[in-house]
């Protein structure tokens, strides 16, 4: 990922970078080596972020501060450190000229083996193995190859049109669902709009929610939709915990509509302790999982 491009050391004597969120010691790191008259200063914490936002040029951060914006009175460019830009959206018509830009690529590599990994280990349930290992207990059974599964991928941009290839190359036929449907997806049997979410539902063993954070996309999938799918049928969800009507997906879950979900965003995160889906046998619950920094390879 490119953090910044700026032409000479006297186009940059007095730009303050600030870092803040995940990472920031080491994307800090990254800067000032490739840019050694930058001055860059790291925000840890928010009384951090709060003290040195007013002074700063540019801002990387995983997330929007919304909470400092009136005293960015410096900022001229904020760069997403992540994909999503949703933390943005409340202030999309406060921004005037600042430049927002985000990290699009950087995580459809790891995000596509995470999916393929989940859907591993739901079609064998894995789950279910390893429970029976802590018991020593010898269950044989037969499971049908991968190659002969469907995988729904409900969304295709950066990170929604890596997961096709890897299908593919498991064997796995592929339903995709985009707005643009002008020109075909590399990996995707079958392109469908918006509009036929449903019939992307009904055809798939896998579900993969991989779309934006946006209005639209608020509830997209819920009791309705869920009662669509197949009961030997999963649900990863990728995207935002927004996209799904959580205590309806539970209730699903509970009644067996589908047969299980990976789950790695949450309406609330860290998702709080009470929630059902930490001890629900057909649940797996992970901790919203992101690319590491790495500062020898930038990215």
């Amino acid at each position: 990922m490119s953090i910044m491009k700026f032409s000479s050391p006297r186009a940059v004597d007095a730009v303050t970078v600030l870092v803040n969120g995940p990472g920031a010691d080491q994307y800090a790191a990254r800067a000032r080596a490739q840019f050694p008259h930058v001055r860059v200063v790291t925000a840890a914490d928010a009384d951090s972020l709060d003290r040195h936002i007013g002074g700063a040029d540019v801002l990387l951060a995983s997330r929007f501060p919304v909470e400092v914006f009136n005293k960015a009175r410096r900022l001229r460019w904020f760069q997403f450190s992540k994909t999503g830009i949703d933390s943005v959206l409340p202030l999309r018509d406060r921004l005037g000229e600042l430049l927002v830009t985000n990290a699009r690529g950087t995580q459809s590599e790891i995000i596509a083996d995470f999916v393929m990994a989940g859907i591993t280990m739901m079609h064998w349930d894995f789950p279910r193995l390893m429970r029976e290992q802590c018991r020593k207990e010898w269950r044989q059974r037969e499971v049908a190859p991968l190659a002969q599964r469907t995988v729904g991928v409900v969304g295709l941009g950066s990170i929604g049109a890596a997961i096709p290839r890897r299908a593919r190359s498991a064997g796995m036929t592929v339903v995709g669902s985009k707005r643009n449907v002008s020109e075909p997806v590399p990996g995707v049997n079958i392109l469908l709009p918006p509009e036929r979410l449903d019939d992307l539902l009904v055809l798939s063993d896998f579900v993969v929610l991989a779309v934006p954070h946006v209005p639209e996309t608020i509830g997209l999938i819920g009791r309705n939709q869920l009662r669509l799918m197949r009961r030997t049928a999963f649900l990863v969800n990728i995207a935002r915990g927004s996209v799904v009507v959580e205590d309806e997906l539970v209730d699903e879950l509970r009644l067996g509509t589908i047969g299980g979900a990976l789950l790695d965003v949450f309406e609330r995160e860290p998702l709080p302790v009470d929630s059902s889906l930490w001890t629900m046998s057909n649940v797996i619950v992970t901790p919203h999982i992101r690319n590491v920094v790495d500062v020898k390879r930038g990215y």
